[in-house]
């Protein structure tokens, strides 16, 4: 996935002043996700973001931000409006799972996003953080998972916490939020991403301020 310009970004609240929400997709792309998951995931991504561009709504108030850990954390996507996410680069699975250090990055992005916002005059609705892993975390992830959930906490972030498989370790992915982690059911990763943009959609709609209740996971998770 390619960034854009920042310039371009900051043309954009001038121009849109739609109300925004801030998506922020902290994804596993470890060596265990090689073979069907990643290209499931792939697909999950590139439906998710087709669907949020086809909305006439969420295409200009959501943005997406990409951040992925497999070997070393990655910016894959710097927050943009849907409607400006031209070409996903294919994400690749390698290396260890350096999650704490992931959730760190995008909890950055994320306040300077907010801070753009305020220094525009852009409302924002509650920023979303959508955390999806195989498997237990390879860094020391303890203070992230602890400032991030203090976030959730203090209502500055709605988190879900996604396992996918067997294998992932729901009692740490638990420590990131208020919300009781999920697990993904088999490779139903676009179940789970259309029910993302469909939940990106309502809340786009909304009033900045007030909550969006989530819909019926029954399409996706397994738990």
């Amino acid at each position: 996935m390619h960034g854009f310009d920042l310039t371009l970004l900051k043309s954009d609240l001038i121009e849109n002043p739609t109300a925004r929400c801030a998506c922020a997709l902290v994804l596993d792309t470890s060596g265990s996700m090689g073979g069907a998951p990643i290209d499931e995931l792939n697909g999950g991504m590139t439906q998710f973001i087709d669907e949020l561009r086809h909305d006439d709504f969420a295409s200009y108030a959501v943005e997406v931000g990409v951040f992925t850990f497999g070997g070393s954390v990655r910016e894959a996507l710097s927050f943009t409006p849907a409607y400006q996410i031209q070409d996903l680069a294919k994400l690749q699975a390698r290396g260890g799972t350096p999650m704490g250090e992931a959730v760190e990055l995008a909890i950055e992005r994320l306040a300077g996003r907010k801070a753009e916002y305020q220094k525009a005059g852009v409302s924002y609705y509650q920023p979303w953080l959508v955390l999806m892993s195989d498997g237990a975390p390879t860094d020391s992830w303890q203070a992230a998972a602890r400032r991030l959930r203090q976030m959730a906490q203090d209502r500055k972030v709605t988190v879900l916490a996604i396992g996918i498989g067997e294998g992932a370790a729901l009692d740490v992915l638990a420590e990131f939020s208020t919300r009781a982690p999920k697990r993904l059911a088999g490779m139903k990763f676009r179940e789970f991403f259309q029910w993302l943009s469909q939940s990106m959609e309502r809340v786009s709609q909304s009033t900045p301020g007030t909550g969006v209740p989530l819909g019926s996971t029954d399409s996706w998770d397994s738990i």
